[in-house]
């Protein structure tokens, strides 16, 4: 029966009959302190005078005030007795959180850099994972080979050298968390090996950038003009140490990287002793004819290859590879220490890429982005034929040059119109010594299909 006790001058609320006495005293005492019925600095009686008062053992008492006072509840000192802790009790600030407006999420994303991932081959990829699982050995699931699996690595070989042209030895491929997993791993290598610099495209990512700055590399600008990127002569401040780029399909421009500035490029690189890392992030979509092939073919031991999953099936993957030199490969195995992805998704995607499955996926939505692109560049001609479309022979976006001035206009009219769109200026390097241009952005591979007409209405509404 639970009865009441004021001792000293709290209300314990306290079963005197249960199995539960030691608990129960020690939760009364402890919700008496919390909720400022004990203030701090009360001296509460002995244990014996508590224990008599209560009809207890003194030991119980004498136990629940050891346990409070390990607790910080209570404070025990020699000859002042047993008193509340002199702290504030907890209390909850009850206020209402202040009410934040969620920003209206887009009809349409048009944003670059997503694919289609409605299409996502579900099905297929989980009966690669069974396979892959049922005959993964045991060994497979420890901690492994820091460059990956090596049943992923021997895909990757084969996939790369056949559609992409890469020399690719299974023992210099390092699979890693996407491309930026790649590219971290990269840049505290090059830190390490004493590089300062890393030369970057005058229209790039901002986050590529980001990730060297953090990891102490300076970040020059690579010239740039009306045909793409260009390598630059040997005293400009962007040769020293590495170069990224985007050689098979610019981005966001869009144009491929020319032949003799590819070739510029190596032989630069081998007379400065410097790397080029590839970034060849949509290489596989190229609609009017054959691919570019890879740029590290020309020279294995002078460039990088940085390869993804993130477009052709699904970002959240988090699945990348770098193809290396045989110099870095040591370096790189030591910097991946505790970074390889998951075992269970590096044996789903062999399995996948084993079987075909990746070839015929990858078929799939180069026909499925292609007619996207047409739908695009059709409707612009009926519907905004001042607007000049650019960069359109392969990957999953189009630039849409506009007139001067507008650019800003142009992306707020879009959002409005519930698209969300990026403006050229957005990839433009700070440092660039380029002319502004007027562009928008627009990534049609992440709409599904159902959609797409809708975000190409309100993308046409939105232009001059």
């Amino acid at each position: 029966m639970a009865e009441q006790w004021a001792t000293f001058g709290a209300d314990l609320h306290l079963d005197r009959t249960g199995p539960g006495l030691r608990r129960g005293l020690t939760d009364a005492l402890r919700e008496a302190v919390r909720g400022g019925r004990l203030a701090p600095g009360t001296r509460l009686p002995s244990s014996r005078s508590l224990a008599a008062d209560l009809g207890v053992a003194r030991n119980t008492v004498a136990e629940v005030y050891a346990d409070l006072v390990a607790e910080g509840w209570l404070a025990a000192r020699q000859g002042s007795g047993t008193r509340v802790a002199d702290r504030t009790p907890a209390t909850p600030d009850r206020r209402p959180a202040p009410h934040r407006r969620e920003a209206a999420r887009p009809a349409y994303d048009l944003i670059p850099g997503t694919p289609e991932l409605a299409s996502f081959p579900r099905t297929r990829w989980l009966s690669a994972a069974r396979r892959a699982l049922a005959a993964a050995p045991d060994r497979a699931l420890g901690y492994g080979d820091p460059r990956g699996r090596v049943e992923l690595r021997t895909a990757l070989a084969a996939y790369l050298s056949r559609a992409r042209g890469v020399h690719a030895d299974p023992d210099r491929i390092v699979v890693c968390a996407g491309f930026l997993g790649g590219l971290g791993v990269l840049a505290d290598l090059l830190r390490h090996r004493g590089t300062r610099s890393v030369a970057v495209e005058s229209y790039g990512l901002p986050h590529h950038r980001r990730l060297l700055t953090r990891a102490g590399l300076g970040t020059p600008p690579l010239p740039f003009d009306d045909r793409g990127t260009r390598p630059g002569d040997d005293d400009h401040p962007a040769t020293a140490g590495a170069v990224l780029l985007t050689p098979s399909h610019q981005f966001p421009m869009g144009l491929p990287l020319l032949p003799e500035r590819r070739t510029a490029l190596i032989d630069r690189a081998r007379r400065t002793g410097g790397l080029v890392l590839e970034d060849d992030y949509d290489g596989e979509f190229r609609y009017d004819r054959q691919p570019v092939g890879a740029l590290q073919g020309l020279d294995p031991d002078r460039v990088v290859y940085l390869g993804t999953a993130s477009k052709s099936l699904a970002p959240g993957l988090r699945l990348g590879w770098l193809v290396l030199p045989p110099s870095l490969v040591e370096d790189a195995m030591d910097a991946m220490a505790g970074r390889t992805p998951g075992v269970l998704d590096q044996l789903t995607l062999a399995e996948f890429m084993a079987r075909g499955d990746y070839d015929r996926h990858v078929r799939a939505a180069r026909l499925r982005y292609r007619r996207r692109r047409d739908a695009l560049v059709a409707a612009l001609a009926e519907r905004a034929p001042d607007v000049r479309v650019t960069g359109i022979a392969a990957g999953l976006h189009a630039v849409l040059r506009l007139p001067v001035g507008t650019e800003q206009q142009v992306v707020r009219a879009a959002a409005w119109h519930g698209l969300a769109v990026h403006g050229l200026s957005t990839f433009r390097h700070p440092d660039a010594d380029v002319a502004p241009l007027d562009a928008l952005v627009v990534g049609y591979g992440t709409p599904p299909d159902h959609a797409w007409a809708g975000a190409l209405d309100a993308l046409c509404r939105a232009l001059p």
